[in-house]
This record gives C-alpha cells, structure tokens and sequence, in this order.
C-alpha cells in the first residue's frame, strides 16, 4: 500500500465517530477507503435470496414505488444540510418548483460542504430526509414530480 493517505483515513474516522456510523467510505478516481467503526461486524454483500414466506408490507411501502428517475439521491456518504445554516431558510421546502442546477441541500463530508443540486426541473412532492442527519450513498433524499 503506496501512498496512503492517513489524513483522509483519520478524517474519515473523526466522521464516523462524530455521527455514530458503523462504517464510511470515500472514493476518488483512483483511491477508495472505507472505514469500519470498531466492534462492527464486516460483512460481504451476498446475492439476494427470496423470501420464503411472504413479508408485511410497510405503510410506507404500500404506497405506489416512486420512478427511480424522479428520486434525488446522495452522492455521498456524509451529514445532511437543508439549509446554508441554522437561521436561514431551507434551499427548498415541499410544493417548490426547482430549476436545473438548483441546489437542494449541502452534505458535509470530510468538513467540506458539497451542494447537491437538481438535475432536472421539477416539483419538490417529498423531502426525505431531516437536517443534520447521516445519509449514505445513494439514498434517496427528494422526490420530484
């Protein structure tokens, strides 16, 4: 292992421990590191198996699937921001029309403050996630119509 970067790693870890996460990852380009929070058991993913019973749908679940595509995801693992800080109002709120390019919230990863924006014109139909929050890669944090 050349060139390790042990500032990303040590930051990745004031991270985790900061939000209480089991694990963060990072990736570049060239560079990926994932971090396990001690006493977190490490597994592999394994294909999915079918259930052999039938599984109680949710409330939430019951309601009509979303179309993949009017889902605004996190491009990274990191801490949710709906608002540029505590005494300003949220970059969006339900019912707002949004703009290509139009930032919807910023998510704190490595003490930098990314924007995530929207990649297309739309109504915001559901905010999913709560300020100050952890989020994971592409979870799901709007939904446009």
């Amino acid at each position: 292992m050349e060139n390790i970067n042990k500032k990303a790693i040590s930051e990745l870890a004031d991270l985790l421990q900061a939000h209480q996460l089991k694990e963060i990852e990072y990736e570049t380009d060239n560079t990926r590191i994932r971090v396990v929070a001690k006493g977190t058991e490490i597994t592999t993913p394994v294909a999915a198996v079918a259930a052999p019973a039938p599984v109680q749908a949710s409330p939430a679940a019951a309601s009509a699937p979303v179309a993949k595509e009017n889902q605004v995801k996190s491009p990274m693992v990191g801490v949710v921001y709906l608002s540029s800080d505590p005494n300003s109002p949220n970059f969006v709120n339900v019912g707002d029309m949004v703009g290509l390019g139009q930032t919807l919230c910023l998510i704190e990863a490595m003490k930098t403050f990314n924007p995530v924006k929207a990649e297309k014109a739309g109504k915001i139909k559901q905010i999913l996630v709560e300020s100050g929050t952890p989020v994971e890669f592409n979870e799901p944090l709007f939904i446009l119509e």
